[in-house]
């Protein structure tokens, strides 16, 4: 299994090398080759499995320069129960709304009671064995973009590992409370966070910058550095998250909810385009799925791509009550595109190249027709999200965060404009713990909140009876190590001076 950058197809890397690498020299992400089909047996395999088996066999197939112990090795250290409380690190919670079957994929059960530990507890170990393999000797350097669950999450992940240093950028005023004492709280003796003046965007465009700036690499190769990312233009980062879709139907036939190869649909609260683009990695492997849909907040760049074929990203930018997905730039669209393009890398290079040069590009009629086919798109405002929060807890006693609350409100707009009412799985993407304000004024409108963020979760919880996970309750009482601020353009001399580096 080899890799291409999905700007340039002459440039061919192994799988080691690309999670090494993180990022393509001229800017393009990494993409396989061509996708392993999952056979019958395989299915078989996977359906008598528990999610580490379903792990290892689904890695085994892209890893093809990794060999068994050591994909084992990292899936053992990466998903125990100790760190994701049970042995199904991805459980699926099954109720109802309004008549609506909701099978919600809670994602949110490891360290940081984000998704994105499903990917950033192994990373760290499928990196470490690919830059022995491929860089050895040299140091690795992670460099982070977050809009809030990605930073603590790859803190978390890296802290203390040897021969790596991580940095964290987030946008100041761009994360929940809980998400930011999270990351400026974040101990380890390898870590750094630093907050910008800007939005994700710009911090995500910073980071991609420093990483394609070859006087910036030269500085860190003279010191015997070099860098990686632990955001999901990362293959390392993608890989994991394709895992549990596939582990989720295996749970939906075993519990007899469906038959093996019955279609479903997957809904998904995506930003960057991730997540779902996981789950259409997932398809292409046999996976059946019928349907992605694609939910989104106020930030609704994607469901007018989705709509028109247009990415427009000259708009208003809002912050809300979702900030994970307060994203105008979904790097991973870059993926689907090439893809859908029929591996195209000319004609992806020149999307990506409008869209830095003129904020927008539009994709072919053919590329058109394959997303409308395949993709639904729908977004909705603070208003609507608070209204499910609220709705679904008085109605189911379930509780949901901010982000899994737009999933279900979009689920909800598809099923009333199409009558598809097909079996899917909702991602559920982070704690509602860890968006306590927003959680809390929703399930008590009009009751006067604390001020505190801890005292909000404590009364959360009083409301509701839902635990507080044991990670964010350990937080109260922990000192704040971090709190740098920087201008978006004053990034990479951040990065220099957090390394030693002149």
């Amino acid at each position: 299994m080899l890799y291409n950058s999905t700007q340039n197809v002459g440039e061919v890397v192994s799988s080691a090398q690309a999670i090494a690498q993180g990022i393509s020299k001229d800017g393009g992400l990494f993409v396989p080759q061509e996708f392993p089909k999952l056979s019958e047996a395989d299915f078989q395999a996977l359906l008598n499995s528990d999610y580490k088996g379903r792990a290892k066999l689904i890695f085994s197939a892209f890893l093809t320069d990794f060999s068994a112990e050591e994909i084992s090795d990292c899936v053992e250290k990466a998903y125990t129960a100790e760190k994701f409380g049970g042995d199904n690190p991805a459980p699926l919670a099954c109720t109802t709304l309004d008549g609506n079957e909701l099978n919600i994929l809670e994602l949110w059960h490891g360290p940081t009671c984000a998704f994105k530990d499903m990917a950033l507890q192994i990373l760290p170990h499928l990196l470490t064995k690919s830059l022995k393999k491929t860089y050895d000797g040299k140091d690795a350097v992670i460099l982070v973009a977050t809009s809030g669950d990605t930073g603590k999450a790859a803190l978390e992940g890296f802290k203390d590992v040897d021969h790596t240093k991580i940095i964290v950028f987030y946008p100041v005023n761009g994360v929940s409370p809980m998400q930011k004492h999270q990351m400026n709280t974040q101990e380890g003796e390898n870590v750094k966070v630093c907050a910008i003046r800007g939005n994700f965007d710009d911090a995500q465009t910073g980071v991609k910058k420093i990483f394609t700036t070859p006087e910036v690499s030269e500085k860190l190769a003279e010191n015997n550095m070099l860098f990686s990312s632990a955001n999901s233009i990362n293959w390392g980062r993608l890989l994991p998250q394709i895992v549990y879709y596939v582990s989720a139907y295996c749970d939906l036939v075993n519990s007899g909810k469906i038959s093996f190869g019955d279609k479903i649909n997957v809904v998904v609260p995506t930003g960057n385009f991730g997540n779902i683009l996981a789950s259409y990695y997932a398809c292409l492997m046999g996976l059946p799925i019928a349907k992605f849909i694609c939910a989104s907040n106020s930030n609704n760049v994607l469901t007018d791509f989705i709509n028109t074929g247009i990415y427009d990203k000259n708009r208003q930018f809002y912050t809300t009550m979702s900030p994970s997905m307060d994203i105008l730039v979904s790097s991973n669209l870059e993926r689907l595109l090439y893809k859908l393009s029929g591996n195209n890398d000319k004609l992806t290079r020149e999307w990506m190249n409008a869209l830095k040069t003129e904020g927008k590009y539009e994709v072919t009629d053919e590329v058109k027709a394959v997303i409308k086919e395949k993709f639904f798109g729908g977004y909705c405002d603070d208003s609507a999200t608070q209204a499910t929060i609220k709705k679904l807890f008085d109605q189911e006693g379930y509780l949901c965060d901010t982000h899994t609350a737009v999933a279900v409100k979009v689920y909800e707009q598809y099923v009333e404009e199409t009558g598809d009412k097909t079996v899917s799985v909702i991602a559920s993407t982070a704690s509602p713990y860890k968006f306590s304000k927003s959680v809390l004024e929703a399930v008590a409108p009009g009751e006067t909140l604390p001020e505190n963020e801890f005292d909000m979760v404590d009364r959360l919880n009083e409301l509701t009876n839902k635990p507080v996970p044991a990670p964010l309750a350990g937080l109260k009482n922990k000192p704040v190590r971090f709190s740098d601020v920087t201008e978006a353009n004053e990034m990479q001399n951040y990065v220099l001076s957090a390394l030693g580096i002149d």
